[in-house]
C-alpha cells in the first residue's frame, strides 16, 4: 500500500496544467473542490482532490462548461472522461489519462489507452507522441515530489514490458554491420528511454548490444573490446551527479575514441558541458531518428 500525498496547490497546478488562481475561483464560486488545512491552517489537497482535479481539466478541455461539471455526480464524471479518452486520439486526452491511471495504479485502464494508441496509430508515434512526453511529465512530478516513488516505479515498470515485448516482437530479415551498444552508467536506473532507442534502433536492422542498468564503467570497456561497435549510447537521468558529468564524459570519449558516442538525459540537456569531437548531445528522441534515417540511407 502506497502512502497517501499530500499536495499543495503549486503541485495540482504543475500536474493539471491548471492556474492556482483559476482553482481558487472554483472552490469559492463552486464549492466542489474542498481543499483540508494543516495545523496552522495551510492549504493541501489529497490524492482524491488530484485525480478530481484532473478529470475537470480534461472535461474543460473538450469544451464541457465548469458550471456542468460542479453538477456531475463523481461517477458520471468519471464515465464521462474515460469515453473521451477512448474516443478521442489527442496528445493530451491521452497523457491526461496516463497520469490518472498512474495515480490510481490501474494497471487495466494503463493497458487499454496503450494499446488503442498503438492499434490506432502504431507503437513508434505512440512512443513519440504519447509515452515520450507522458514520461517527461513523470520525471518532472518525482524530482519536485509531486508525486510518490510508488507512482513511478509502477507506470515505468508497465511502460517497460510494453517496449520490451515491442523489441522481441520485430521480424528482422537483414541485420547491417552497424553496431551500438547501449549502457546506463554506473548508480542509473531509468531505463525507459535506453529501451525506447534500443527499439528504434533495431526497426533500422542495426545490431544492438544491450548493457542494461548501472553498469560499471570496467565492464563497459570488456564488452567493448569484444564487440568493437562504431557508436555506444547512454542516458543520464539521475547518474553521474552534475558535478560529475563532465569527467564521465571525457572518460568516455578518451576510452572508446574510435567511436561515436550518443549522449542524453536531464543531467546532459541544457547544461553547458564541453563536448569532444566523438561525442554527440541528442536533445530529444527525434535527433536519434534523424541520424538512424541518414546512416540508413548509406547503408
Amino acid at each position: 500500500m502506497y502512502r497517501v500525498s499530500n499536495y499543495s496547490i503549486r503541485d495540482i497546478e504543475q500536474l493539471s496544467g491548471i492556474k492556482a488562481h483559476t482553482i481558487r475561483i472554483w472552490e469559492q464560486r463552486y464549492n466542489f473542490i474542498e481543499p483540508k488545512r494543516t495545523e496552522t491552517n495551510i492549504r493541501f489537497y489529497n490524492d482524491e482532490d488530484l485525480k478530481l482535479i484532473l478529470n475537470i481539466s480534461l472535461l474543460k478541455e473538450n469544451g464541457f462548461k465548469i458550471s456542468r461539471i460542479s453538477k456531475m455526480a463523481s461517477e458520471d464524471l468519471k464515465e464521462e472522461v474515460q469515453r473521451i479518452t477512448d474516443r478521442k486520439i489527442g496528445q493530451s486526452e491521452q497523457i491526461q489519462a496516463l497520469t490518472i491511471a498512474m495515480l490510481e495504479l490501474d494497471e487495466n485502464r494503463f493497458e487499454k489507452i496503450i494499446t488503442t494508441n498503438i492499434l490506432q496509430i502504431g507503437f513508434e508515434r505512440t512512443v513519440l507522441l504519447i509515452i515520450v512526453p507522458f514520461f517527461k511529465k513523470v520525471g518532472i512530478l518525482w524530482q519536485t515530489g509531486a508525486i510518490t516513488p510508488a507512482h513511478e516505479h509502477f507506470i515505468s515498470n508497465l511502460t517497460r514490458q510494453k517496449i520490451i515485448v515491442a523489441i522481441d516482437g520485430q521480424v528482422i530479415d537483414r541485420i547491417t554491420d552497424k553496431k551500438f551498444l547501449l549502457f546506463l552508467p554506473e548508480g542509473e536506473l531509468h531505463e525507459i528511454s535506453l529501451l525506447i532507442s534500443s527499439y528504434l534502433i533495431k526497426t533500422k536492422n542495426h545490431k544492438v548490444i544491450y548493457l542494461g542498468q548501472n553498469l560499471p564503467f570496467k565492464d563497459l570497456k570488456e564488452v567493448y573490446q569484444i564487440h568493437q561497435p562504431q557508436y555506444l549510447l547512454s542516458v543520464f537521468t539521475s547518474y553521474p551527479y552534475t558535478n560529475d558529468v563532465q569527467s564521465y564524459i571525457n572518460k568516455l570519449s578518451e576510452s572508446f575514441p574510435k567511436s561515436t558516442i550518443f549522449l542524453t538525459g536531464l543531467q546532459l540537456i541544457g547544461n553547458d558541458f564541453q563536448l569532444p569531437k566523438n561525442i554527440r548531445l541528442l536533445n530529444k528522441l527525434e535527433d536519434l531518428i534523424t541520424f538512424l534515417d541518414d546512416i540508413d540511407s548509406l547503408v
